[in-house]
């Protein structure tokens, strides 16, 4: 579930796209004007003018894709911690929960495959998810995963070691 704000064009990036694309067109211009001419005298119109501001532009696409994705992950910031609030369920303290009661509180204990937390069952980040793994020491320890701050999960229980036989 997305929300209009994010399915909307980000001029930004559009921008250090066509930044890129006319640099590098003028520094294939400016390369094409230089190797046609013998004389140092005679190349120097097509670096000042092609080459230079080509390099200028392709550095400036490139700041503006930087930018472009910082602003993007911003507002996928934004609309996850949407998704979270709207997903606490009413209280007794009218649209939000009551105070100091806990988000999640089951035993089961989650992940999701290639992230860096263990969640509750029912945390409101992995509830539903259906890739979601079940977690054990072996496997936080394996994988170097840290306990969610939403849902504060216990620490999970150590597998019981092999009888020897």
């Amino acid at each position: 579930m997305r929300t209009n704000r994010l399915r909307t064009a980000h001029p930004v990036p559009w921008a250090g796209w066509a930044a890129l694309a006319a640099g590098a067109v003028l520094c294939v211009v400016g390369w094409y004007g230089v190797s046609g001419e013998r004389y140092a005298e005679r190349q120097l119109p097509y670096l000042a003018s092609c080459t230079i501001p080509g390099a200028a532009l392709i550095v400036a696409g490139a700041v503006l894709l930087a930018h472009g994705r910082d602003t993007l992950a911003a507002a996928r910031v934004e609309e996850l911690y949407g998704l979270l609030v709207a997903a606490e369920p009413a209280g007794a303290d009218g649209p939000g929960r009551a105070a100091g009661s806990p988000v999640a509180v089951g035993d089961e204990l989650l992940a999701v495959p290639g992230g860096t937390l263990w969640h509750r069952a029912d945390c409101p980040l992995v509830a539903g998810r259906t890739e979601a793994v079940a977690v054990d020491a072996n496997l936080v320890a394996d994988a170097g995963l840290g306990p969610c701050p939403i849902c504060e999960p216990p620490a999970p229980a150590e597998p019981p070691e092999p009888a020897d036989g």
